[in-house]
């Protein structure tokens, strides 16, 4: 197989797992263990974690909450301000094609008596931050913009979007999962208040994630309560080996993203050149300028989607985001795709192991498998 999936999770770099195995055996102790070496080593070993994700983002070592993955980190951001600013505030403004992860929340507090704004995406996949400041009120408690799309990689604009939420008032967060550790990402530089992140994307661990936290400006209500851990916002027995492989990935991605950015996008430059070459009737979903390197996701006419996926047994890619595969994407149809286009997508991560061989060999695949698929349609 080859994998050319790496925005639903990647591999765990050797250099990350050496980081990990003590973790698990010999140094096994318990961060929150006070009286004795076993715990002070865990705790060491979580500090010095802490500190390698803080440098990647430009964030103080004070501001990084672990959580169990992104998920945890987005309820804990979205819930947590809502609670904290609950009576002072009432409405949450976010964009329809954030991931499930921002959406669900939303919809929960919306269900709570929350008023909930889900602005649409131009068909390029940005949002019009003209809209953006039209929407937020002196009434919004949190704005939630992702910063780069899980499906087509369009990068939004964090930073302008940050102001206009601070201009009335609001907190701004953004889900940075496939950002962090791909493209230059500082939580000082772009002013952003929360940033929710998750290793298994950076070639780290699956079920460890952080949320950085503005402390300066932010005050979030815990949504697990036991124990006080990580300064009261997240209590809970840490993860010592899923952190200590956090930081070692985000300390990798401090010193190779830039030549790992260069080359992964010549790879995804050449798969695209492959696939116009050679498959007539796509079309790339969102734009090409403000995009993750590594990200493809390309629509096919006259192709039924399931047969697609299914026809490429040898290659590893998906339809849309990981958790969310039996429906159309939603993020295709606010780009105005009809459903059966959005079912006829392919979404290509390229990553750390991704070669030019893989990229060739997928292309022709794609072109072998399309046209056939159209050669038995009744259309044709």
């Amino acid at each position: 197989m080859i994998y050319l999936d790496h925005h639903a999770t990647t591999p765990v770099d050797a250099r990350v797992l050496d980081a990990m195995l003590p973790f698990f055996t010999e140094k096994f102790g318990n961060a929150a263990s006070k009286q004795h070496q076993y715990g002070w080593d865990a705790q060491d070993a979580v500090d010095r974690a802490r500190k390698q994700l803080a440098s990647l983002i430009g964030a103080g070592t004070k501001d990084i909450v672990f959580t169990s993955g992104a998920t945890e980190a987005n309820n804990l951001a979205i819930k947590g301000a809502a609670a904290a600013r609950r009576g002072e505030r009432n409405h949450l403004v976010t964009v329809v094609t954030e991931h499930r992860a921002v959406l669900d929340p939303m919809a929960s507090l919306e269900r709570d008596g929350w008023q909930v704004t889900a602005l649409p995406v131009a068909s390029s996949g940005l949002v019009d931050l003209v809209a953006l400041s039209e929407a937020v009120t002196e009434r919004t408690a949190v704005v939630s913009v992702m910063a780069a799309n899980n499906e087509i990689g369009v990068l939004q604009p964090i930073k302008e979007a940050a102001a206009i939420a601070h201009a009335k008032g609001a907190w701004f967060h953004t889900d940075a999962v496939q950002a962090v550790g791909k493209i230059p990402f500082d939580v000082a530089g772009l002013d952003v208040d929360l940033a929710s992140m998750t290793a298994h994307k950076i070639y780290g661990p699956k079920g460890v994630g952080a949320l950085y936290v503005n402390r300066r400006r932010v005050t979030l209500a815990p949504q697990l309560d036991g124990g006080g851990h990580e300064r009261g916002l997240r209590s809970g027995t840490l993860n010592v080996p899923g952190i200590v492989g956090f930081g070692r990935a985000a300390a990798i991605c401090r010193l190779e993203m830039a030549g790992e950015s260069a080359r992964i996008r010549d790879l995804r430059d050449r798969l695209l050149t492959r696939l116009r070459e050679s498959v007539p009737g796509i079309t790339v979903n969102g734009t090409m300028v403000e995009r993750l390197p590594g990200n493809l996701n390309v629509s096919f006419d006259d192709v039924d989607g399931e047969a697609l996926l299914v026809s490429l047994d040898d290659v590893a890619v998906s339809s849309g985001a990981a958790c969310t595969q039996a429906e159309p994407s939603h993020v295709l149809m606010a780009l105005g795709r009809t459903k059966d286009r959005a079912l006829a997508s392919l979404r290509f991560g390229i990553g750390r192991g991704t070669t030019a061989g893989d990229v060739d060999y997928a292309a022709a695949k794609v072109h072998d498998v399309v046209s056939r698929l159209r050669h038995l349609s009744p259309v044709h």
